[in-house]
């Protein structure tokens, strides 16, 4: 889903200016954000058709595969020597081969026959003569038989072999283009599927199936009101999965932002989120998008217990912080949703060295999310945050517990809005 990225760049933008509540206050009217996303939206698939087409895709690739088998079958029997074409062939050639032997036997008895005409003696008789006379018309009448038998064997069998050399490119074109069939339609069935992957794991290309969960609950334990700069502290995050449903994967989100005492400068690269599975101790850094991996799946009624770890740098100036978390979560069968509002967990930065001794755990903030604020008040007038304006133990506590109230309204703005949009993508 798109909630979180967006949120947490509403939340920093209202930390860090909280007079941009009043310039971008329209974005979360209730009329035209909505329509506008409608136009964008509209015209995008829904899952069910997105799975109809990959259906289709891989009914057409199964096609092109036993299209392609059937020609490639069809080839080697063509290829075979038993092939009607390749015996007709073989045939042919061997009575060519015959019928050219036959003129060679005529033609030699055509030279025999001449020669005996050729050498009669003398003293041979009219009869001798007329004998040998005979012979030789006779040899060249054969001769001539056996002309015209091998010409006809051998055209006899140019055209079987031809036949049969047709028949193997025909094979071949057609195995050739059943190759291409089969390539052009694993090609698409890839993409097909690729596209009904994406919007399943995003929630469905119009945001149809993705729905505010409330049941899908984070909890952070453990996390100290009060961080020293230049230590680390460890907590704990708990995602629970309050529904009766199983959620085939769930994924726990994760923001800290911290400003300086004026809350107007934001000391976010100072402060550094980092969490580990239950089943690690390998620690690893919150991504960009501030998610984790994803708890695959999330039973009805289970929580997994995520461990977690916030580093502050030695360099980071007396300040105010808060972390956010929340889940989201996706269904093989495309449904998806999330916590409808980011929890926060409000705690002060000391400078280093402090020594803040005994420190109650950092509670969530009270300030709920309301989008006529957003709309309708200026920055000095919002609520301030519950846990941070009961401490009113510094003076920069006013001033985060506005910018922090400023952010919570903003972060509430983005979610309604979001939610109207109906968002389905988390990347």
């Amino acid at each position: 889903m798109k909630i979180r990225p967006i949120l947490a760049t509403a939340v920093a933008a209202a930390v860090t200016m909280p007079a941009l509540l009043l310039s971008v206050s329209p974005a979360f009217a209730d009329d035209k954000p909505a329509a506008q996303t409608q136009d964008k939206t509209q015209d995008k698939p829904s899952i069910a058709e997105l799975e109809k087409a990959a259906a289709a895709a891989k009914a057409a690739y199964d096609d092109a595969v036993k299209a392609e088998s059937a020609a490639k079958a069809a080839l080697e029997a063509a290829q075979s020597d038993t092939s009607p074409l390749a015996v007709a062939a073989k045939t042919a050639k061997t009575a060519a081969a015959e019928a050219a032997a036959a003129k060679g036997d005529a033609d030699q008895a055509v030279i025999d026959a001449q020669a005996a005409v050729d050498t009669l003696p003398e003293t041979a008789t009219e009869e001798e003569k007329a004998a040998a006379a005979t012979e030789l018309t006779e040899a060249k009448t054969a001769a001539e038989t056996a002309k015209e038998t091998k010409a006809a064997a051998d055209a006899a069998a140019v055209e079987a072999v031809d036949a049969w050399d047709d028949e193997l490119v025909a094979a071949a074109r057609k195995l050739g283009q059943a190759q291409k069939a089969t390539k052009e339609a694993l090609a698409d069935k890839t993409a097909a599927d690729e596209a009904l992957a994406k919007a399943k794991e995003e929630g469905g290309e119009d945001g149809e199936d993705c729905v505010p969960e409330a049941r899908l609950t984070t909890v952070v334990t453990g996390l100290p009101s009060t961080v020293v700069a230049g230590t680390k502290v460890d907590f704990k995050l708990r995602v629970t999965n309050g529904t009766d449903k199983t959620m085939d994967k769930v994924l726990p989100f994760a923001y800290v932002h911290a400003t300086d005492r004026s809350g107007l400068k934001s000391t976010d690269d100072l402060v550094h989120l980092q969490w580990s599975s239950a089943s690690s101790s390998k620690w690893k850094t919150v991504d960009n998008k501030h998610y984790m991996d994803a708890i695959s799946p999330l039973k009805a009624g289970a929580h997994a217990d995520i461990k977690m770890r916030l580093k502050v740098d030695a360099s980071a100036p007396a300040g105010n912080g808060v972390t956010f978390v929340a889940g989201d979560y996706f269904n093989d069968n495309g449904t998806c949703g999330g916590n409808p509002d980011l929890e926060g967990y409000e705690f002060l930065i000391a400078a280093a060295g402090s020594r803040p001794g005994k420190v109650d755990d950092a509670k969530p903030s009270t300030t709920k999310p309301n989008t006529s604020d957003v709309k309708t008040q200026s920055s000095a007038s919002r609520p301030v945050s519950g846990s941070l304006a009961a401490t009113g133990s510094s003076s920069a506590m006013p001033q985060l517990a506005l910018a922090s109230g400023a952010a919570m309204a903003i972060g509430g703005g983005a979610v309604f809005l979001v939610r109207r949009r109906k968002a389905g993508t988390h990347a």
